[in-house]
Order: C-alpha cells, then sequence, then structure tokens
C-alpha cells in the first residue's frame, strides 16, 4: 500500500509523523491507521479488545509503520485514556494528531432506554472523546501545532427517533468539537469533526437496541455500499484541507444543508424515512 496525496500532505505538515488513534483495532480507526502506516507514520493506538488491537498492531507494522505502541482499555476510563496518550507522546517526544474515534450505539425510545445503556454510551462516545482532548491539548499547546479529528456521526444532526442516546452523544461531540475550534484559534491547533453516515464497519457487534431497530440499522449499514476503507481516505482527505465540519458521504451534505436551514421540515422527512425502514425491515426475510 502506497501512502496517499493526502498522507503525504499530512506528512509535510507533520514530519515527525505522531499519531494516536483510539478504537483502532478495527473499522474506521484501524482503516485510517493503516493510512498512516503507509506513510511511514508512528502509530499509537488504543482499542477495547486486545485480540482485535494484537491483530492491528501486526496489520500496522507489515504496512509500513515507523513504529507501533498498543494500548489495551477502555476509553471510557480518564486515567487509561490520559495514561495512553502521555506514554506515546512521552516516547516520542510529543504528538501530531489525535483521532477521537472510539465508540459504540444505542437504539430505543429515550424514556425505554435503559439508565445503565445511557451512562455506557455517554462514557465512551462523548466523555472518551473529551478525556482524548484534554489529554491532547497540553502537548499540542505546548508545541504550538497539532491536529484533532473528533468522530461524530449524521445522527448527530439528523436527531433520528429512537436513537436519542445516540444522537445526544453525537451531538455532544459536534459541539465540542466547535467550542475548541473557536477556543483554539490562532494556536496552531486544528479541530475537524467527521459526521458520517451509514458504512460497512464493526458498530453493530455491541449495539444495544429492540430487535426491530437492530434490523433496520443493519439493512442501512449492508445497503450502504461504503466501506472503513473509503471512509478513511475521503475524511482525511478533508482533514488535509482544514475542514471542521466533515459530512460523508456525498449524498449527506443535502441533509446537513437542510437541517440547518429547514430544521422543522427536516425532521418530518426523517421520521418518514425511518418509518419506511422499519416496514422495509420488517418484510426482509431472516438470516
Amino acid at each position: 500500500m502506497r501512502p496517499s496525496q493526502t498522507l503525504t500532505i499530512l506528512s509535510r505538515r507533520f514530519p515527525a509523523k505522531r499519531i494516536f488513534i483510539t478504537g483502532a483495532g478495527s473499522g474506521l480507526g484501524r482503516a485510517m491507521a493503516l493510512e498512516f502506516a503507509a506513510a511511514g507514520w508512528n502509530l499509537g493506538i488504543a482499542d477495547i479488545s486486545a485480540g482485535r488491537l494484537a491483530a492491528a498492531g501486526a496489520a500496522l507494522h507489515t504496512g509500513g509503520a515507523a513504529a507501533v505502541a498498543t494500548f489495551a482499555g477502555d476509553v471510557a476510563s480518564e486515567p487509561f485514556v490520559t495514561g495512553s496518550v502521555a506514554a506515546f507522546a512521552a516516547a516520542h517526544s510529543g504528538l501530531d494528531l489525535l483521532v477521537n474515534n472510539a465508540g459504540v450505539a444505542v437504539a430505543g425510545a429515550a424514556d425505554v432506554t435503559p439508565v445503565t445503556d445511557w451512562r455506557w454510551i455517554v462514557d465512551i462516545n462523548l466523555l472518551g472523546v473529551v478525556w482524548g482532548c484534554r489529554a491532547a491539548l497540553p502537548l499540542m499547546r505546548r508545541q504550538n501545532s497539532g491536529l484533532i479529528l473528533n468522530v461524530a456521526s449524521c445522527a448527530g444532526f439528523a436527531a433520528a427517533p429512537q436513537m436519542s442516546a445516540y444522537n445526544v452523544t453525537k451531538a455532544g461531540v459536534i459541539a465540542l468539537s466547535e467550542t475548541l475550534a473557536s477556543e483554539l484559534g490562532g494556536t496552531g491547533i486544528q479541530i475537524s469533526c467527521a459526521m458520517p453516515g451509514f458504512f460497512r464497519t464493526h458498530l453493530l457487534d455491541t449495539l444495544r437496541a429492540p430487535a426491530d431497530e437492530c434490523a433496520m440499522a443493519q439493512q442501512l449499514m449492508d445497503h450502504s455500499g461504503h466501506d472503513p476503507a473509503e471512509a478513511a481516505r475521503a475524511i482525511l482527505g478533508a482533514v488535509a484541507a482544514g475542514d471542521l465540519y466533515i459530512v460523508w458521504p456525498r449524498e449527506y451534505r443535502l441533509a446537513w444543508r437542510l437541517k440547518r436551514f429547514f430544521p422543522l421540515w427536516f425532521l418530518k422527512r426523517v421520521q418518514r424515512f425511518r418509518d419506511a425502514q422499519i416496514r422495509k425491515a420488517a418484510r426482509r426475510p431472516p438470516g
């Protein structure tokens, strides 16, 4: 695998080539890590699954990474995130890029979703990103340079019914990213926020949801026509261009604009779309 033009741009901007990625054992995180490995970067990767992490580390070594450090643990733990980022930065005399990618999914009505599921998803999807930013920012401030990519979701602005817990966490990541972009203006630190739509990944492996919601989500993912490698290349291209808001795939960009200009009309359209998808999933043969 040869480094892309995007990675060439980022490598020139950050010649020390130091990146830390959470949720890098599979899916989008692993796909991004492979892109950086091909360009000879030093990688710190974290994942809750030690098995996936080991497999990803081996693939990155084979893929050309200058060095790979693996950290098995849960991003819901502030000490784990802070300690892992600090250890990687100490080993490489700094940190250039942080990708807050780790995430989980919960579906169901707001008043039916168990309290334990609310706490689980908020701790990982939102506070895990907060802990990553808090760990990286002091390092980047001392360098007067750096880049943080927070992976949210189109769910953060689409606000589909029966997805309140997931929507809230992703909307929080978007708000956090916007706030940081304002706070860090003129510091040399870039903030980017990815808001991808459906693509084939392992997010549904740990989905906590009623059966009908699981079926609909699986259907949307199966028919998305996009994979993690494609998502990684597109998102990193926008990061290299300096974008704050990264809405992908292309067909979701119209939705982003419609929500901002016609919010009530948009919410009604989302409801109709969801109802249609539920009916379609119910008609789908099992297996």
